[in-house]
């Protein structure tokens, strides 16, 4: 057998419930989660990388997981400026299990835009830094603390006050968007 699917079999033994966990916090839904997970597999696993370690492995597939996110919402939103062109609109109710509106994080975090929710995952859950996000996602470092500043406000208007290490970001947030309106 060949050693990358033995590296990816161990992976998917090992990591899945992580990799699903992760997956469902970036996008909010079970059944896209699964995708995204099965999409990073393969785009991890669909050509050669020598000396691929399981941590690196890992990493590889949540970065793709991430990205494969940000490049499906803007498809997603391309096709809707243009949509119309091409057949009438069609009014979809909500199929989400959290449509009840309940004061929770998956809640909270589904109502946050695409780009402010990728920001905020990757900066709570995986503990990265304003440039390793900006890195990840493409932005520029100003970008990712404009968004997650947005972030923090709509949760914290949604989940109530955060506790004081959270609190202490947000200053921090605020006072970056305050000088740059002062240039």
């Amino acid at each position: 057998m060949a050693e990358w699917l033995d590296g990816m079999e161990q992976l998917v033994r090992a990591r899945e419930r992580a990799l699903l966990g992760y997956a469902y916090v970036v996008c909010g839904d079970v059944t896209q989660a699964q995708d995204l997970v099965q999409d990073a597999l393969v785009k991890t696993f669909s050509r050669p990388r020598p000396g691929l370690t399981q941590a690196k492995a890992e990493a590889y597939v949540r970065r793709a997981i991430a990205t494969i996110y940000v490049d499906n919402y803007r498809r997603q939103q391309r096709w809707q400026r243009v949509q119309h062109l091409f057949k009438p609109p069609v009014e979809v109710e909500s199929t989400t299990p959290f449509s009840d509106l309940s004061a929770d994080v998956a809640v909270a975090l589904a109502d946050l835009p695409p780009r402010v929710r990728a920001c905020v995952v990757l900066r709570f859950f995986d503990d990265l830094t304003v440039p390793d996000i900006a890195s990840q996602l493409g932005l520029a470092p100003g970008s990712v603390k404009r968004y997650l500043s947005d972030g923090m406000r709509a949760l914290e208007l949604r989940l109530g006050a955060l506790d004081d290490a959270d609190h202490a970001l947000a200053e921090e947030l605020t006072v970056t968007d305050q000088e740059r309106n002062i240039r």
